[in-house]
């Protein structure tokens, strides 16, 4: 069974499509990257299964438990949506972090919520602060744990990101173009940790104009166009060897 089964996700935005039936499904510890032009509903389509937006229709399905069917939307409650998120961890392209926290605040910053939530913040509060700093050390920021953001580069601040979306161990994580907002020298310090954690087989999702890393790190690659998928596959064959027009007219530019 797969691990994550999408199908038919549409997305409208006032007169304006955004999504047009996309499909698609994952294996657990497989790496899928989604390339295509700004525009083409990739930033759309990880929002919406990081219940960030509401799709239109289709449905959303998690080890075969059934997180979102648009049918049944009206029944979803803001309980069930924050508990289907913890299925997903999102890195944004620009940091998101909280300026007013420290590198291991950020991090324990979700698991705390949650376990004052679950009403056991006091008896989880150390284990949410050695588990914080491991995944800080992860990340090569063993020494960075009491900085505030603005003491950090940027490529620490994703990196920072990254350890806050792993916090909550979710089933799948999500990146959207995380290195758009870096220089090339700090893109090489996020994409080493991308490629550490594919390596240990971490279901990802990564939306990325980084072509070369996507063949090199990616299982399997989505090419999106005009909010549908154009071509799907093999990462080396997409990338190397696409078959479809407006596949071939994209990766020229590259």
């Amino acid at each position: 069974m797969a691990l994550l089964t999408v199908e038919n996700i549409t997305k409208t935005f006032e007169d304006t499509e955004v999504l047009k039936g996309i499909g698609f499904s994952m294996e657990k510890g497989e790496v899928l990257s989604i390339i295509g032009s700004s525009g083409s509903g990739k930033t759309t389509l990880l929002r919406c299964l990081n219940f960030l937006e509401t799709p239109d229709a289709g449905t959303i399905a998690v080890d075969g438990n059934i997180l979102f069917d648009a049918s049944q939307k009206s029944r979803t409650s803001e309980a069930d949506i924050r508990k289907n998120r913890l299925h997903f961890g999102l890195v944004f392209q620009s940091f998101n972090l909280f300026p007013q926290y420290t590198a291991i605040e950020n991090v324990m910053l979700a698991p705390r919520l949650l376990a004052k939530e679950q009403g056991v913040l006091k008896e989880r509060e150390e284990e949410i602060r050695t588990r914080a700093g491991q995944l800080l050390a992860q990340m090569g920021l063993s020494d960075r744990t009491a900085n505030y953001p603005h003491q950090l580069s940027g490529g620490q601040c994703q990196r920072v990101a990254i350890a806050r979306a792993l916090a909550l161990k979710p089933d799948i994580l999500c990146f959207d173009e995380p290195t758009s907002a870096l220089d090339p020298e700090l893109t090489g310090e996020v994409l080493r940790v991308i490629r550490e954690l594919a390596e240990a087989h971490t279901t990802m999702i990564i939306v990325t104009h980084e072509m070369l890393f996507a063949r090199d790190v990616a299982d399997h690659v989505i090419f999106m166009d005009g909010g549908v998928i154009v071509e799907q596959g093999a990462a080396s064959d997409v990338i190397d060897h696409p078959q479809h027009e407006r596949t071939k007219r994209f990766l020229s530019k590259y």
